[in-house]
């Protein structure tokens, strides 16, 4: 080898050892960026001997896949968890203190100690009382089930937002990587972000990847709609400005597709936006029915019926009555009652009413009068009421529940149900969250930066730089040496 072959040499491998110094340097400073993929500076030898780096980006196309999807799903049943969980904080949390259930049975108890001691005026009052705690907490359990609503439709909104930018971001960034892959350039940095993209994506909708010539990428939804191909498609969503029983959510429409929510505790959405959809659309709806049969059955067993003779006017709201002013007929859910359950203004003494009509019946005038004479020792009314929340009744099938139990074993039945569901999504969450990091943890082991290895990298890397420097210092004495003799 002749000395200007040496030196080239030399001046090859120190070149060689800057760019994988470069890399390795690189890797090091992104070491806690866990959207970084490790690079691997490669050594290769042309077709004329000379050596190269070839920059290599390490990756597993399977397991990205396999992340991408556990992360779709451990979204979706986080979100389902999250409104399950706003959901029970409307019945007062763990103890349910605040729900239909308890505040129904504390009225019971109140009425059936009225009704041992009648003539108690005191007694009369709190029954009342109790009465409106619990109209009021059917009605305030009936506004937040709506605001749970309202606050899904919000966020369905604002995601549906940043799917769109995240969309528009990805077709830029796909372009980027075309157009380098075709021009033969590094374009790890750019397939990182696409990465980063496609994860921030499948939070909020399930995503399906196809990889087509030229690096170029499609994402379909999980249904198989089309979110992105060549150029992004619109994601179409119109808030609502408020929720009622009656009133029904706006769809999302991927690329003019209306996307279906999600179904059971354990949910079969992928990503945010369709357990954003089964809270509005599913469990919330189901819980305001429940509230409305147990408001529509309060109203039924508390009505007064025509005590006349030959009875020729039609049943009352007694204690309890609504909006609608009448006693609803048949095992029919009546939408939106619980909101609008109040006491009979006739019963509350701060608006001019009797307590006592409680116990006496009449709050609808004399025909419906129980105890025309007043007297204080009559409870037969007052018994049948307290009879009444534990006779088996008919509730609508609609509600999800039974469909023939007690206003009490209802309502208990309607926080089993609650109970039940946000149970078994806590569950689901806990076991899907463990897959997705254990998926991630692996991906991460094939595609993430090791310290320890990058360090070990760059000492063999500096002997070799060593190494070089000594040839190159070899070679510049042999060169004094024959400029000397020439001299």
């Amino acid at each position: 080898m002749s000395l200007t072959s040496a030196l080239n040499t030399a001046q090859t491998s120190l070149s060689n050892y800057a760019t994988q110094t470069s890399t390795i340097s690189r890797n090091i400073s992104n070491a806690s960026d866990p959207n970084y993929s490790r690079r691997d500076a490669i050594l290769t030898n042309s077709l004329i001997g000379s050596q190269g780096v070839s920059i290599q980006r390490a990756q597993d196309s399977a397991l990205f896949v396999q992340s991408v999807t556990y992360m779709s799903v451990s979204s979706a049943q986080e979100t389902l968890l999250g409104g399950l969980t706003d959901l029970k904080s409307i019945m007062g949390g763990n103890d349910y203190e605040t729900s239909p259930s308890v505040l129904i049975a504390t009225m019971r108890d109140t009425l059936a100690t009225y009704a041992a001691k009648p003539g108690e005026a005191t007694l009369s009052q709190m029954a009342i009382a109790d009465a409106v705690t619990v109209a009021n907490g059917l009605k305030d359990a009936s506004n937040s089930v709506q605001t749970v609503r309202y606050e899904s439709d919000k966020e369905i909104g604002r995601q549906v937002d940043q799917l769109n930018e995240l969309l528009a971001r990805f077709e830029t960034n796909n372009n980027k990587v075309i157009s380098g892959t075709g021009a033969g350039k590094d374009v790890s940095a750019e397939l990182d972000e696409r990465e980063s993209l496609i994860k921030q994506i499948s939070s909020i909708i399930g995503v399906t990847q196809v990889s087509r010539s030229g690096n170029d990428m499609a994402l379909y939804t999980s249904d198989g709609v089309t979110l992105f191909e060549t150029i992004a498609r619109p994601v179409e969503f119109q808030t609502s400005s408020g929720f009622s029983a009656t009133l029904q959510g706006n769809k999302i429409y991927v690329d003019g597709v209306p996307l279906a929510s999600g179904s059971g505790a354990s949910t079969t959405g992928q990503g945010s936006l369709q357990s954003l959809l089964q809270i509005r659309d599913d469990y919330a709806p189901q819980m305001q029915t429940q509230l409305d049969e147990i408001a529509r059955a309060l109203v039924v067993s508390f009505a007064e019926t025509d005590q006349s003779a030959i009875p020729t006017l039609p049943d009352m709201p007694g204690l309890f009555t609504w909006a609608g002013g009448t006693v609803p007929a048949g095992a029919t859910v009546v939408p939106g009652i619980a909101s609008t359950l109040t006491v009979n203004a006739a019963l509350v003494q701060s608006l001019g009413g009797n307590p006592e009509l409680l116990r006496d019946g009449g709050i609808n005038g004399a025909a419906y009068s129980s105890n025309p004479t007043g007297a204080t020792g009559y409870s037969s009314l007052l018994d049948s009421y307290v009879q009444s929340l534990d006779a088996p009744i008919a509730f609508d099938a609609a509600a999800g529940i039974s469909t023939n139990a007690s206003i009490l074993g209802f309502a208990a039945d309607s926080i089993g149900w609650l109970e039940l569901n946000r149970s078994d999504a806590n569950s689901s969450s806990v076991s899907r969250e463990a897959a997705l990091f254990r998926t991630t943890e692996a991906l991460s082991n094939i595609t993430g930066v090791s310290l320890d290895e990058e360090m070990s990298i760059l000492l063999e890397l500096e002997q070799s730089y060593k190494a070089s420097a000594r040839l190159i210092s070899a070679v510049d004495e042999m060169l004094q040496a024959l400029l000397a003799v020439a001299r």
